[in-house]
């Protein structure tokens, strides 16, 4: 497998989100993410303005894995991505 960074924007609500950090969870990829919805104020703006440069629709979860951006838990392309 690929040591590539794994960012997730999320929401903490959100089913598809939670499956994506399993997947990943259970795959013993290590990743960072962040609960959008829970931001406030200038971060909160600031994050969704970062979701937007890769994702301009803003849905979720939006995953960042290396260079290759997967809007949505699909989870085939998100283990392509990764090399497993």
């Amino acid at each position: 497998m690929n040591e590539t960074n794994v960012f997730i924007y999320t929401l903490s609500t959100c089913s598809h989100c939670k499956a994506t950090k399993k997947l990943l969870s259970e795959c013993t990829v290590p990743y960072d993410y962040v609960d959008v919805d829970l931001l406030k104020g200038e971060e909160r703006k600031a994050t969704l303005d970062n979701v937007r440069k890769v994702n301009p629709k803003c849905s979720f979860p939006t995953i960042v894995i290396g260079e290759t951006v997967i809007v949505g838990h699909k989870e085939d392309q998100i283990k392509e991505a990764l090399g497993i």
